[in-house]
């Protein structure tokens, strides 16, 4: 994808990514240590009525799927931030996701070499349940791309 491709109302679709009960264990052992995430028994117990993904490693699993497929030779250079995040369903293991991305505003900055872009991103599971929506801002480089 180009810089030129992303332009308000454009939508890109990435994956599907499949997510195991292995590395949600090991995702939450190492960055969010919350029963519900890495104890079968606990969170059979829990209101979860099983185990559930960590919110971050869901995020983690949008960029993943953004960096393979719709960001790559983008010249993306970063983002400055996120301005809505929700978690509106939880993520279990054998869960299918795939990640929706809609441009809502494109522009080049002032300066002329930066591209600034503000999109919704929407996490699905196999189901088509949202499990994540997030409004982002990212930035890409007008001048290099990258492979």
């Amino acid at each position: 994808m180009k810089f030129a491709d992303i332009i308000p109302g454009a939508s890109f679709h990435a994956g599907p990514r499949a997510v195991t009960e292995e590395e949600i264990v090991e995702f939450a052992t190492r960055y969010d240590r919350q029963p519900f995430h890495t104890d079968r028994a606990s969170a059979a117990a829990s209101r979860w009525g099983g185990l559930i993904a960590s919110g971050w490693m869901t995020c983690a699993i949008s960029m993943e799927l953004a960096t393979g497929d719709l960001l790559k030779g983008s010249g993306s250079i970063g983002s400055p931030g996120i301005d809505e995040l929700q978690w509106e369903k939880p993520v279990r293991p054998g869960d299918i996701l795939t990640l929706r991305v809609t441009v809502l505003e494109s522009r080049i900055s002032s300066s002329g070499t930066t591209g600034i872009v503000r999109w919704r991103w929407e996490l699905h599971n196999q189901g088509g349940i949202r499990v994540l929506h997030l409004i982002a801002t990212s930035l890409f480089d007008l001048g290099t791309v990258r492979e």
